[in-house]
């Protein structure tokens, strides 16, 4: 088969960040490098006035031959607005790297690859993309004709970037991309077909924010005589805090303030000052200046999603507008939906008090359905607590999913608390059943006190207070081994995380309840970390681990040259780098830092193996389910975590029922795994 490497050097006077999509409306290319299978890299320079060499626009416009590209979204975007291209047509070595947990970025992958890289013309690359692809600081352009000498380095420098991409093509794995090439083609589809956005609302949010800004900073001079002159002017607004009040914050995040206003002795001033901080710093009102800049001159959000974003489990990241990173709503879609109304009036301050509280609740609302259409929305339930009880074999409770799902068992979470201590579900309080939430995702990956604390704070629960409450009821024989538990931790100097002893001992033992009800995950906590030490220091070359009892395809560890692989039961293949047992026997891997961002040694123990692999086959139950709903009309637009979102004709024929029996129905290769969804129909997104 022939292939061509190709890789485009642009110019646009719109920033890439808002973009691709946006980007290539105003796209001009200047360089064209390419090279057909072995032969040498050639450079078009298409500001020269000479036409595309003949081999070169042949090959682009001959459906048989294949086209290779680094982040081949943005050459295919842009090329397509001078020569359309069938996207089944292109390969991606970013994508390739993605689906083999690797960085996406080129130079990173020379790097780790053994590519011959000079650091010093990186550099220098960089410089002159910098240089001739965007305007200059002062509004002129540097061109072929003003810069000659830096513009025959750039020809260079592009001519480089094919010769390392078709080396690069070559070496990095290929075990997942057969079986994910039909996903990864649906995930260009759905980018490229985008989300309608409500570009009124969009204005008229920015709009009422800046008005909202401007009020608040007028308010913060006046409560502070001058002080600050707006809220968000952190340093200043501390100073004043010490100096008038003798108060001293160690930040002023929300949670911290909202602990502080929620003080019924504080100084009213005070808490007026401390709720206007609030207000003015919340953040996620900025997304509506990157919708403004983002969206396409038609109408459509585009290129939202990144396909395996999160390269351990390829699950989908979020781009641009960030979807996957939405606040949780303040308000109720009642009060939104009328917010949203008075938003595009102009007179959001006569509806509510807090004008930045409506703007980022309705942010979800900025996405709307076209004339003619709906959306039609649907949620995996619980997935990751399904397909965990699944993998592990946990049958008790993949009936109580299935008793659950037909309307003749217990809520989930109530079910959690009453079989960690011994009571009837029925007899669990509204509280209690907060509690079981927070167990069932605290402690399915072998979390303890730290893990429990995480998400009692996301869903607001007092653990002093919980503490007080639950404690009395919690048996002798738990409770003496909380203690001890804490004892051990104290000798051992471990963090106790800022907690009272009875709080501390009152996690510790939900924690131990939640183990003791699930037996069968925590041997499969052990199973997997066995597996993966004995395959990566070369104790057994390969280890299966039963799925659901035996009843699905097995879990298989193996290891291939420097790399340890865990195969999914889809098929799928998790990928560990350089993976090794350490001297203390921990387990460690090379993998992109998420914090730093960089290529360093990771580690990592059976409870997080677990949850790498819980959170792979729940994306793959997902993704299994996408070609059989874009294929039946219900057309994709986005997906944001376990939700599908799509865009269909108004009609009775589609129906978010039949979206969320779609959703529910398990590939083959999940036999036993009870999945449930549910849904709703309406001409402008929402959390439901």
């Amino acid at each position: 088969m022939t292939t061509l490497y190709l890789d485009l050097e642009t110019y646009s006077a719109t920033p890439i960040k808002h973009g691709v999509h946006r980007y290539a409306e105003d796209a001009e290319i200047l360089l064209l490098a390419w090279a057909i299978n072995a032969s040498p890299v050639q450079v078009w320079d298409a500001t020269a006035g000479i036409q595309a060499p003949t081999e070169l626009r042949d090959a682009l416009r001959d459906p048989a031959c294949q086209l290779v590209a680094h982040n081949s979204g943005f050459d295919r975007t842009v090329l397509n607005r001078v020569i359309p291209t069938d996207t089944s047509r292109w390969h991606d070595t970013m994508v390739q790297a993605y689906q083999h947990s690797l960085p996406g970025a080129l130079g990173d992958l020379c790097d780790l690859l053994g590519l011959p890289s000079d650091k010093a013309k990186d550099k220098e690359g960089r410089q002159l993309v910098l240089l001739f692809c965007k305007p200059r600081p002062d509004g002129s352009r540097a061109t072929r004709l003003t810069h000659p000498e830096k513009w025959a380095a750039f020809v260079e420098y592009a001519r480089l970037d094919v010769e390392a991409m078709r080396v690069l093509h070559r070496k990095i794995p290929r075990w997942n991309c057969e079986l994910e090439r039909p996903l990864w083609l649906l995930d260009q589809t759905i980018n490229d077909r985008g989300v309608c956005i409500d570009t009124a609302l969009v204005d008229s949010a920015i709009t009422a924010v800046a008005h909202a800004q401007r009020d608040l900073a007028s308010r913060t001079v006046d409560l502070t005589d001058g002080d600050v002159q707006a809220a968000t002017q952190r340093d200043a607004m501390l100073a004043h805090l010490l100096k008038q009040y003798g108060v001293t914050l160690p930040d002023l995040q929300a949670s911290t303030l909202q602990r502080r206003i929620d003080d019924p002795d504080l100084p009213e001033p005070l808490r007026e000052l401390l709720a206007i901080r609030l207000q003015a710093s919340t953040t996620s009102t900025a997304k509506y200046q990157a919708l403004a800049r983002a969206t396409s001159t038609d109408g459509r959000l585009r290129g939202t999603l990144q396909y395996c974003g999160a390269t351990r489990t390829g699950r989908w990241a979020g781009r641009v507008f960030q979807p996957q990173n939405l606040p949780r709503p303040a308000l109720d879609n009642t009060t939104i939906e009328l917010g949203i109304e008075a938003i595009k009036a102009g007179c959001a301050d006569l509806l509510v008090d807090n004008v930045m509280e409506l703007a980022s609740s309705a942010l979800r609302g900025c996405i709307v359905a076209p004339p003619g259409k709906k959306l039609v929305i649907a949620d995996l339930s619980n997935i990751e607590g399904r397909v965990l009880a699944w993998l592990a074999g946990e049958a008790w409770k993949i009936q109580a999913f299935e008793a659950y799902d037909a309307g003749t068992g217990p809520d989930l979470y109530k079910l959690a608390y009453a079989k960690s201590f011994g009571i009837q579900p029925g007899d669990v309080t509204k509280g209690q059943r907060q509690v079981g939430k927070v167990q069932e995702l605290a402690l399915g990956y072998e979390g303890g006190v730290g893990a429990f604390l995480t998400f009692a704070r996301a869903y607001g629960i007092d653990l002093e207070q919980m503490g007080e409450q639950a404690w009395p009821a919690i048996p002798q024989a738990v409770k003496q081994a909380a203690q001890n538990s804490l004892e051990w931790t104290r000798r051992q100097k471990r963090d106790t995380f800022g907690l009272s002893d009875r709080a501390w001992m009152t996690c510790e033992a939900f924690k131990a309840s939640w183990r003791d009800a699930h037996s069968n995950v925590r041997i499969f906590w052990r199973e997997l970390r066995d597996a993966f030490q004995l395959v990566a220091s070369g104790g057994m070359p390969s280890v299966q681990i039963p799925v659901n009892n035996g009843l699905a395809p097995a879990i298989a560890v193996d290891r291939v040259g420097k790399w340890v692989r865990i195969k999914l039961p889809s098929g799928r293949y998790l990928c560990y780098p350089q993976a090794r047992v350490e001297s203390d026997g921990s387990l460690s891997y090379m993998g992109i830092n998420q914090y730093s961002r960089k290529w360093s040694r990771l580690y990592t123990y059976g409870g997080k193996l677990v949850e790498n692999v819980t959170q792979a086959v729940a994306r793959d139950v997902l993704a299994a389910t996408m070609p059989h709903i874009d294929a039946a009309g219900y057309q994709i637009v986005l997906t944001v975590h376990d939700e599908i979102i799509c865009e269909t004709p108004d009609t009775p024929d589609y129906t978010h029922t039949a979206l969320a029996q779609m959703m529910s129905t398990a590939p083959t290769w999940a036999r036993g795994l009870p999945l449930a969804a549910a849904g709703f129909e309406t001409p402008r997104y929402r959390k439901d």
